[in-house]
C-alpha cells in the first residue's frame, strides 16, 4: 500500500505560489499518467480473464469478480473487460493508450468500431477532438451499419425497472431503461393521465419540481387504475401460493442418509431441490409400487420466508446482490437432521445455490456461531475483498519475472499482446500448460 501511495504526489497542501498554469501543467501530467496505467490494468484484466482467475472466487465471469474485488458497478465492470479483450486487435490504439495520449473514455468508444472502419484513421481523429465528440461519431458510425439492427435488439433485451428506497427520505426512486419508441408510449400514457381532473397542479400546491410532480402523480394514477381494474377481474393466479410445477425424484431413503441406494440424479441436487420446495413423500416398494403418500408439508413456511428475507434482504454469498431468484438453503441439511429454522437458513440465488452443492464453496460457522464462506480449497471468503495490506504474494517476489507484463526486457512489438497468458515459445500446446501458478499468502493479523 506504502509503494502505491509513495507513486502518486501528494496533494494534500495547496501552494500559494503556484501559478494557475503551473496547476493546468500538472493535472496533465497526472492525466496522462491515470491513462497509462488505465492501460495496465485493463491487460491484468484480460490475464487474469484469459485464465479464469474469477472461477477460483466462486464467480460465473470476470466482470462480476471485478465489480466486487475492485469495488466498482457490474456495468463498469462489463465495460472495462469488453475493452480490454477488444484491445487485444488493435495494436495501435494500445500504443496510444499504453503512453497516456489516449483516455480510457475514448479507447472504450473507438474498440467498438476501429476494427472495420480502419484503426488508424479513426485514431487520428481521436487524438484532437474531445471526448464527447469521439463517442458521437463513433456512435454514428454504428447507426449506419448494417448490424445496428444488434443495437436495437439490445436496446430491447437491456430494457429494465430498477427501484431504491430511501428509508432516511421516506422515498421510492424508480428508474426505467426502454427502447425510444416504448419510452415515448409510457410518456403517451402519462400525458394522457395529465389530462384527467384529477391529477393535481403541481405548482399550485408549491411544488419545487412543478410538472415533474404532477407526472409523478400521473404515473400514480395509472398505477391505481391497472390495480382498480385487476382487483374487479376474476382469480388470475397471480396471488396463488399454488405450486406451478411438480418434480418427480425417485431416490432412496438409504441413500440420503449416507448409505447404499439408488437416486434418479446426483444426492446433492436432490437436496438441492429439497431446501426449498414443497414436499410429497411417496413410498414405494422394490418394484416401484407406492405404498402410501405423505401430505403436502412446505419445508421454508411463507412467515419464515419472510423473515428470511427481512434479515439478508439479497445473496447472501459475498459481493453477490441478487435480490430475485434467491432460494432458502439449509446449512445443515434437514435430512441429516439439521432444523428448518431461521438460525440454520441462509439465503442465496439459484446460482450459488447450485454452485453450493456442487462443492463450488462451502458454508462454515465460526466460534461465535455466525457463518462464513469458504473457497473448496479452503480459504476464507472476505466480505469486502483483502486489502493490499493484508497478504504478500510470495511468488511474485520470488519471481518478478510473473508480473504479468510480458517479456524480460518489458518491450513488445505491438502492446496489445501484453500478458496473453502464456509464451508462446516454451509450449507447443498452450492448453497443456499450468494456467495458474502457485501463490501463498500470509495474512497478518492485528
Amino acid at each position: 500500500m506504502s509503494a502505491v501511495a509513495n507513486a502518486v504526489p501528494s496533494a494534500s497542501r495547496t501552494d500559494p505560489e503556484r501559478s494557475i498554469d503551473e496547476l493546468d501543467a500538472a493535472i496533465c501530467r497526472l492525466s496522462t499518467r491515470i491513462n497509462a496505467v488505465s492501460y495496465q490494468l485493463l491487460v491484468l484484466v484480460r490475464e487474469f480473464d484469459d485464465r479464469m482467475g474469477w472461477a477460483k472466487w466462486s464467480y460465473p465471469n470476470c466482470a462480476e469478480w471485478l465489480s466486487w474485488r475492485c469495488q466498482i458497478s457490474l456495468s463498469t465492470a462489463r465495460e472495462k473487460v469488453r475493452t480490454a479483450h477488444a484491445l487485444r486487435d488493435l495494436p495501435a490504439i494500445s500504443l496510444a493508450f499504453r503512453e497516456g495520449r489516449l483516455s480510457y473514455t475514448k479507447a472504450r468508444a473507438l474498440t467498438r468500431v476501429a476494427l472495420e472502419h480502419g484503426e488508424d484513421q479513426l485514431l487520428r481523429y481521436a487524438l484532437e477532438a474531445t471526448a464527447p465528440d469521439v463517442e458521437e461519431r463513433c456512435r454514428q458510425i454504428r447507426n449506419v451499419h448494417p448490424d445496428s439492427v444488434r443495437d436495437a435488439r439490445r436496446a430491447w433485451e437491456a430494457r429494465a425497472l430498477s427501484a431504491w428506497r430511501n428509508a432516511s427520505r421516506g422515498t421510492l426512486c424508480l428508474r426505467v431503461e426502454l427502447p425510444l419508441d416504448v419510452g415515448e408510449l409510457v410518456m403517451k400514457a402519462i400525458d394522457r393521465a395529465l389530462e384527467r381532473e384529477e391529477i393535481p397542479d403541481g405548482a399550485a400546491e408549491g411544488s419545487r419540481s412543478g410538472f415533474q410532480s404532477q407526472q409523478a402523480d400521473a404515473l400514480v394514477a395509472i398505477v391505481k387504475t391497472y390495480l382498480e381494474g385487476g382487483a374487479t377481474e376474476s382469480a388470475s393466479g397471480s396471488s396463488s401460493t399454488a405450486d406451478r410445477y411438480q418434480l418427480v425424484v425417485h431416490v432412496d431413503e438409504a441413500a440420503l442418509h449416507g448409505g447404499a441406494g439408488r437416486a434418479d440424479a446426483p444426492l446433492e441436487t436432490v437436496k438441492r431441490l429439497a431446501c426449498d420446495s414443497s414436499l410429497i413423500v411417496v413410498t414405494e416398494d422394490e418394484r416401484g409400487t407406492p405404498l402410501g403418500v405423505s401430505r403436502k408439508q412446505r419445508l421454508v413456511s411463507p412467515p419464515l420466508r419472510r423473515a428470511l428475507v427481512a434479515r439478508d434482504r439479497c445473496c447472501a454469498f459475498p459481493g453477490c446482490h441478487r435480490k430475485k431468484f434467491v432460494e432458502a438453503h439449509h446449512v445443515d441439511h434437514w435430512v441429516d437432521g439439521g432444523e428448518t429454522t431461521l438460525g440454520n437458513l441462509v439465503l442465496l440465488c439459484s446460482y450459488h445455490h447450485r454452485l453450493l452443492h456442487e462443492g463450488g464453496y462451502r458454508i462454515r460457522r465460526d466460534h461465535r456461531g455466525e457463518l462464513y464462506f469458504v473457497r473448496a480449497d479452503g480459504r476464507a471468503i472476505p466480505r469486502c475483498g483483502y486489502r493490499v495490506e493484508d497478504y504478500t504474494d510470495d511468488y511474485a517476489t520470488e519471481n518478478p519475472s510473473m508480473e504479468g507484463w510480458g517479456h524480460a526486457d518489458g518491450e513488445h512489438e505491438n502492446p496489445s499482446m501484453e500478458a496473453s497468458g502464456y509464451d508462446h515459445g516454451d509450449h507447443e500446446n498452450p492448453s497443456m500448460e499450468v494456467r495458474e501458478p502457485r501463490g501463498v499468502y500470509h495474512l497478518r493479523v492485528a
